[in-house]
Parts: C-alpha cells; sequence; structure tokens
C-alpha cells in the first residue's frame, strides 16, 4: 500500500547496496546513504514531470562515508566504493 511522499522520503520503503560491481542500476530512489567513500560516474535524477537529468556536479568525486543524498534518482553507478539507496 503507498504510504505517500513522507514516508518515502524516509527512505522506509526498502533499498539497495550498491557497489561498482553492479554497473549502471536503474529504479527510483530518494535517497543515497553513503557507506564507504564512493565515487559515481553516472547519477541522474527525475524532476517530478518525467525529465531526466544527469547531475555531472557529483559526478567523478569522492563522497565520503557518512554523507546522504536526497532527490528522486533513477540512474546509479557506483565506481567505487559502497552506498545504499533507499526507495
Amino acid at each position: 500500500m503507498p504510504r505517500g511522499d513522507s514516508y518515502q522520503l524516509q527512505g522506509q520503503a526498502g533499498g539497495d547496496a550498491l557497489t561498482s560491481s553492479e554497473g549502471s542500476t536503474t529504479g527510483t530512489w530518494r535517497v543515497i546513504q553513503i557507506v564507504n567513500d564512493a565515487v559515481f560516474t553516472d547519477l541522474q535524477t527525475a524532476n517530478g514531470h518525467g525529465a531526466i537529468s544527469t547531475i555531472a556536479n557529483l559526478e567523478g568525486i569522492t563522497h565520503l562515508a557518512g554523507t546522504t543524498l536526497f532527490g528522486q534518482f533513477t540512474t546509479i553507478h557506483v565506481a567505487s566504493g559502497v552506498v545504499i539507496a533507499y526507495k
């Protein structure tokens, strides 16, 4: 049963642990938590109207463990590190 945006923004709809071995993963996630220092080579988001955008400013740099990213992510490619992407 759908719980609404508030419930989803809390990451309570489950999640996926992603590493570099997964390659480019598509889906819909609201929160990305960095578990081990991580670098993204592809990070895309939707604007709520169906338009997909690449977040180039967040790609190719090291995100430190403990960092949390919020948004509506549709593609995640982890080049190194471990993240948990919450639905």
